[in-house]
């Protein structure tokens, strides 16, 4: 009996058979594509023998090709001669794939006798191909995909596949959810309607960029879902759903993209095949790769919650090695990858942060907070450190696709993330303050230990008393060296943090003085009270007290002075530097007043050279103080007002 579709040719209606002739040149698309992968692999197999090819068996059941020898080419192909390969039937292969292209151009009327010359012209090029030899030119004037290099079966085969989308949309019998569908069933439209949620959820995030059209049908057992993504050839996406199972298929240039893509799928138990690197020189880096990922659902309602996953995460493709590159200019490669799988997982995306302009928003953001200033050429993971350079990043994506969402005026986006960099590049500032003033909290308790230690020699119990007094200052100078470190620590070339680091070094040498002297006083005799230096050494302890708490005093103040800032703060940090000098001059004359006393009398070495010692080590931890003081002054005057 005559076949519905014998009837309907009978009657020269054909333009009806069209849907079932355009999805037997879709299916025909992905037989010519296998095919250029087992040329393509066969020869960087021959060429490179030592390692590891795939046999290519999925891709050859993915697409429908039932003959079995085709899965042993790849593993015995070998170079003879020079450029001639072994490769095994490769007349066949090569015949096969003209038959295959020819099946493509069928249902294209207009552009199949185009389409038809540019192959015939390929194959009196290329010549003839007889029993399993093939030349590497051969091979690769068949599979090149790149149009600069001339015209090959590879590019008319990508040619052929875009025409059948104009031609499959065109004949669409209806629209799901934006998708063109044909030739499929009732229970196809809700999993087509599902994979469409997904996609129109999260499109918005690419804006007026093109891409993510969509085109379903169904060929024998299988509902095909095909998304065009963006606008590059060889970046495709196929997804076959047959019962409870998926399986998606993928290809790109860029590696790292590709494993960005499998990673949104940790959650979904998918199991990825290995993925399979084509070498080839006419891509981009000298390959391309290919993955394949299966996944069952337990029931219809988690298969449907599966392709609206997948569906929402094509937009995140579009222009993300774009993305990538202009990430990369502020920070690592492995900080830029892991931004953009945050701005994915977040719904932000990263095309309102390309469409907002890329890179030059953050320059100007930079130059704005920094203008004038040396360092404003600075890399962004040095000016703030790349964990908050990458905390700064996650702002602008999610700021820029917000903002660009909402049809935010430009001039508001500009401001943003201007202002947000300000209050990071001062976060930043404010922590070098918080340890430096740490530091000289820990002087002052240092220097405080020194004139303790003094006046409790009148005590019965001074030995203990000041033994005690020397431990605790053991673990204050302690702690004033870590954070000294955690400064060298924080340091980035050209910006504040290496003023306060050299600030900190210095004072560390405060710290060490005090230190010093508390040791010294734990060796005088018993008796030292009634010595006749103690009282100009009690003096000289308290001026260095005196000191240490004008230093803090002037680094708290520091903290809020700016150009164009109070002039009341200016005028106190000022004030304590001057007061800090002072105390230097009154040290000096402190220490001649102890050196004096020593010289009247003539009594025990010992209480003698330790009190030299004490009085020598709080005069150099007074002309430290100064020293610091007179450097942060400096930077608050060349730095900081004059900036």
């Amino acid at each position: 009996m005559a076949s519905k579709q014998q009837i309907i040719d009978t009657l020269g209606e054909q333009q009806l058979l069209l849907p079932a002739r355009v999805n037997a040149g879709l299916v025909a698309n992905d037989r010519a594509k296998y095919l250029l992968t087992v040329l393509q692999t066969a020869r960087s197999r021959g060429e490179n023998p030592a390692r590891w090819w795939p046999d290519l068996r999925t891709e050859r059941l993915a697409c429908g090709i039932a003959d079995e020898r085709l899965d042993g080419v790849v593993s015995t192909a070998e170079i003879v001669r020079g450029d001639t390969l072994r490769i095994p039937g490769a007349g066949r292969v090569v015949e096969q794939l003209y038959n295959e292209v020819e099946a493509m151009f069928s249902p294209l009327d207009g552009d199949a006798e185009a389409l038809r010359a540019r192959l015939s012209a390929q194959r009196e090029t290329l010549g003839p191909v007889d029993g399993d030899l093939i030349t590497g030119r051969q091979v690769q004037q068949l599979t090149q995909g790149e149009r600069e290099r001339g015209d090959s079966v590879h590019i008319i085969v990508m040619d052929a596949h875009k025409a059948l989308n104009r031609l499959q949309s065109r004949i669409a019998t209806e629209s799901i959810g934006g998708a063109s569908s044909y030739g499929i069933t009732d229970d196809d439209r809700p999993l087509i309607a599902a994979f469409m949620a997904g996609v129109n959820r999260t499109a918005p995030l690419k804006f007026d960029h093109p891409g993510l059209g969509t085109t379903a049908t169904r060929t024998g057992d299988r509902l095909v879902i095909q998304n065009d993504i963006g606008t590059t050839d060889a970046h495709v996406l196929v997804v076959h759903v047959e019962g409870l199972s998926v399986t998606l298929t993928y290809t790109d240039v860029h590696l790292q993209r590709l494993l960005f893509l499998q990673r949104r799928f940790a959650r979904w138990n998918v199991a990825w095949d290995d993925t399979r690197l084509r070498h080839d020189e006419d891509f981009e880096d000298g390959a391309y790769h290919l993955c394949t990922g299966s996944y069952t659902a337990p029931q219809r309602e988690a298969l449907a919650d599966y392709l609206a996953f997948l569906g929402s995460r094509l937009v995140f493709l579009i222009d993300w090695n774009r993305a990538r590159k202009r990430l990369r200019t502020f920070v690592s490669k492995s900080a830029a990858i892991e931004l953009l799988d945050w701005a994915a997982d977040n719904d932000f995306g990263h095309m309102g942060f390309l469409r907002a302009g890329g890179e030059q928003l953050i320059y100007d953001a930079i130059e704005f907070a920094l203008r004038g200033q040396a360092l404003a050429g600075r890399p962004l993971q040095e000016l703030l450190g790349e964990p908050a350079a990458t905390e700064y990043l996650r702002y602008v994506l999610r700021t820029c696709s917000q903002a660009l969402t909402r049809s935010e005026p430009e001039s508001f986006l500009q401001d943003a993330i201007r202002a947000e960099f300000l209050n990071h590049v001062r976060s930043g500032q404010q922590g070098l303050f918080d340890v430096a003033s740490e530091h000289a909290a820990w002087v002052v308790e240092l220097a405080a230990a020194v004139r303790d230690g003094i006046l409790q020699w009148r005590l019965p119990d001074a030995a203990t008393r000041i033994k005690h007094c020397s431990g605790r200052a053991k673990e204050w100078e302690t702690r004033a060296d870590e954070l000294v470190n955690r400064a060298r620590n924080a340091e980035r070339p050209g910006d504040a943090s290496v003023f306060f680091r050299e600030l900190l070094e210095s004072a560390d040498d405060i710290a060490d003085e005090l230190e010093d002297a508390v040791f010294h006083l734990t060796l005088l005799p018993q008796n030292a009270s009634q010595h006749v230096a103690y009282a100009p050494l009690r003096n000289l302890s308290q001026l260095v007290v005196q000191g240490a708490q004008e230093y803090l005093k002037a680094l708290e103040i520091a903290r809020h002075v700016r150009r164009g800032g109070l002039r009341e703060d200016t005028s106190d940090f000022l004030a304590a530097i001057h007061r800090i000098m002072i105390v230097e001059r009154r040290s000096d004359e402190a220490q001649r007043d102890v050196e004096r006393a020593l010289a009247q009398v003539a009594g025990d070495f010992r209480a003698l050279y330790m009190t030299a010692e004490a009085a020598k080590n709080l005069e150099q931890a007074a002309d430290a103080l100064m020293h610091c003081g007179l450097r942060m002054r400096d930077h608050m005057m060349r730095d900081v007002l004059a900036a």
